[in-house]
């Protein structure tokens, strides 16, 4: 059933990846490993993408598709009302960059786990960041991009951070389908800091 989640998913079939996904909540199966299947198909439509086979409305697509998955899954995996929050995040796609993907798999993810998430969305300016961390307070801050000029951004904004005395107060991690160790070094961040998100 895994395999044919990340099929089905992998090459947009909406219609046959949520029954699938409804198969397997109904049979008792841990929402967390439905979700996973999930991320793995979409790095196979980001490798796609990379590759030339897929293009932007194919990204929409299975982005669109897999908000229809995570409203499926959400309901198993809320924590109760009313429940304390562990910790605050910062989460947007840098500026110059609009694909939210990736973000939103881990916006969701963090907020199921308990964190209380600050979604500044996309083409998020190095200063929004700033602004929202000092607003909000929060400790962590999670920088996404997808194209090769959001490596910029993304150095723009830890420095931002840091001119502006904040950058011994946050953990930042970064995530997209082309980070590596060498864009991390490149952007200033530090080794426990990357985030593990691939789309």
């Amino acid at each position: 059933m895994a395999k044919d989640l990340v099929k089905a998913l992998a090459d947009l079939k909406e219609q046959e990846a949520l029954k699938i996904v409804d198969e397997r909540l109904n049979a008792g199966e841990d929402a967390i490993k439905i979700l996973d299947d999930a991320r793995r198909a979409l790095e196979i439509v980001g490798k796609r993408f990379s590759d030339c086979e897929y293009f932007i409305p194919d990204l929409v697509y299975s982005g669109e598709i897999l908000k229809a998955i995570t409203e499926k899954v959400k309901p198993k995996l809320t924590k109760a009302a009313g429940a304390k929050r562990i910790g605050k995040v910062v989460v947007g796609t840098v500026a110059g960059d609009i694909h939210d993907i990736g973000k939103d798999i881990v916006v969701f993810m963090l907020d199921v786990n308990g964190f209380e998430v600050f979604d500044l969305g996309i083409d998020v300016p190095p200063q929004k960041f700033v602004d929202k961390i000092k607003e909000t307070g929060s400790t962590i801050v999670a920088l996404s991009g997808f194209l090769t000029l959001a490596f910029q951004s993304m150095k723009d904004t830890v420095e931002a951070i840091k001119s502006a005395g904040l950058r011994n107060k946050v953990k930042i991690m970064i995530g997209g389908g082309q980070i590596d160790e060498q864009v991390r070094s490149f952007s200033g961040r530090t080794p426990t800091g990357r985030m593990p998100w691939r789309v």
